[in-house]
């Protein structure tokens, strides 16, 4: 059962998650304060698209929208990292755009066998508490969440890949054409419309390969829409040759070239680089007697006034075939091959960049960074939620809502999680003025941090007194000692 040729699909791709840290502790016998031993989460796994040669249509992706990669492992104890998780790799054919449903902004033109694209990458690990033991804290019970993978909808927009692409009005003969010069079989009839998607055929020429493609009929107003419209224009793009294939029964002999001028002025209106593509001009069924041959001579002179080469061909007696491919072949070999669509890579996920908006009710902040952290965060755990707030302050989340108004009580909205808004106060943040009047602390804070300072400036006016009674080779009892036996 034929399916027809899928060239347009929307797809689900979503990163694997990475692993949790284990908070695990050494326990075994005669090991006393055995200290945490808790392992790393093991990475989420990437989603890769790659192209397969094999692969011409993206059937597959209408049967099966949804393409999600393997998680990363939990962390254990002794020091055991959880396993990465497995990358996903999704075959596509060559010539597959890939844009992203939301932004459109292409992800990547792909051409060749083999050719990789990055399109969601899998989440971080979580540390165990062995990254947290510090001379302070010694035995942490706190471990870091897996980060979540990344999750877009994706556009796949195929184009032909093909070096010569055969066009012309319903019923010309494209389809028989292309049954002769390769081994396609096309479907065949007696009547337009034939052929209702493009297909592919390899001509040999030597040890090489030539695609030629039998695109389906064009006809006046496809540029608008008209027919196949769009549909058939946007497989015209890749091609590099355009063999333009005109059908002798239907020609009128006053005006021989009203098809040819009908066609170049529809690829024109579609796109100004169509018009500008080497073409080869071939008339087909000139076995035929009677009224075509009178139209036969009208195209020969009307083509010998303009300058353009004619390739007359019968595909019924198999004549003319040799020279037509000659001319073809010759084309190519002065066509450079076509240019890729500007792509825009997924950027490294390493930027802490963040907005803060106010909403109908709350304060809304927006950020990969921002969310992904809050997502990898158990709000169950208060050393969890204490290293949240920590970084928080770090990034300038809470001074950008200080900035824009924000007042303690209110609501803060991260990804799906809501937050009582409550500043830190300056006396518990990490970079801390040495002067206390520059700050607000409170009162028993203050006056404590000035009595500290004078007691360590008394210390060291005593130490610098001392020093000038013995001498500068030492203090105290010893070094008076040295100074009595001097």
């Amino acid at each position: 059962m034929s399916h027809g040729l899928v060239d347009h699909i929307t797809l689900y791709v979503r990163g694997g998650d990475g692993g949790h840290g284990s908070r695990s502790m050494r326990t075994e016998k005669f090991v006393p304060a055995g200290g945490p031993d808790g392992g790393d989460g093991g990475r989420g796994a990437d989603v890769y698209l790659e192209v397969d040669a094999n692969i011409h249509t993206l059937l597959d992706f209408k049967r099966k929208v949804h393409w999600k990669a393997g998680h990363g492992g939990k962390g254990g104890a002794k020091r055991a990292n959880g396993a990465d998780g497995r990358d996903l790799i999704i075959k596509v054919p060559p010539g597959t755009v890939v844009l992203d449903k939301e932004s459109g902004a292409c992800l990547a033109d792909l051409f060749r066998e083999g050719e990789r694209v990055l399109v969601a990458r899998g989440g971080k690990g979580g540390r165990g508490n062995t990254h947290f033991v510090t001379s302070v804290h010694k035995a942490p019970r706190y471990c870091e969440q897996g980060e979540p993978g990344e999750e877009r909808w994706l556009t796949l927009d195929l184009q032909m890949m093909a070096e010569v692409g055969i066009v012309g009005f319903p019923n010309a003969g494209k389809s028989t054409l292309l049954s002769v010069l390769s081994r396609a079989e096309p479907k065949v009839g007696d009547y337009p419309f034939t052929t209702l998607q493009p297909i592919l055929g390899v001509v040999n020429r030597g040890y090489q390969g030539i695609v030629f493609a039998d695109l389906p009929g064009l006809v006046e107003g496809a540029s608008e829409g008209v027919g196949l419209g769009h549909r058939f224009l946007r497989h015209v793009e890749r091609t590099r040759v355009l063999l333009h294939l005109l059908d002798l029964a239907s020609l009128d002999p006053e005006q021989p070239l009203a098809t040819y001028d009908t066609l170049r002025r529809e690829l024109r209106l579609y796109s100004q680089n169509l018009a500008l593509r080497p073409e080869v001009l071939a008339v087909n069924k000139c076995d035929l007697p009677g009224r075509a041959q009178e139209a036969l001579e009208a195209l020969r002179q009307a083509t010998r006034k303009r300058g353009l080469p004619l390739f007359e061909v019968s595909c019924h007696e198999h004549r003319g075939m040799a020279p037509l491919l000659e001319a073809l072949f010759a084309e190519l070999d002065q066509t450079e091959p076509p240019q890729r669509r500007l792509a825009h890579p997924l950027p490294p996920r390493t930027h802490r960049e963040f907005r803060v908006e106010y909403e109908v009710d709350c304060w809304r902040v927006f950020g990969e960074q921002v969310e992904q952290l809050v997502k990898a965060t158990d709000m169950q755990d208060p050393d969890q939620v204490r290293n949240l707030q920590r970084k928080l302050l770090g990034w300038g989340v809470e001074d950008e809502l200080l900035r824009q108004g924000a007042e303690a009580g209110e609501t803060v909205r991260i990804d799906r999680f809501l937050f009582d808004f409550e500043p830190t106060p300056d006396w518990l943040r990490k970079e801390r003025l040495p002067d206390p009047d520059a700050v607000e602390v409170r009162p028993s804070q203050k006056e404590r941090l000035v009595r500290r300072g004078q007691l360590r400036q008394s210390a060291k006016e005593q130490a610098h007194q001392l020093g000038k009674q013995v001498g500068s080779r030492g203090r105290g009892r010893k070094g008076q000692a040295r100074k009595g036996k001097s």
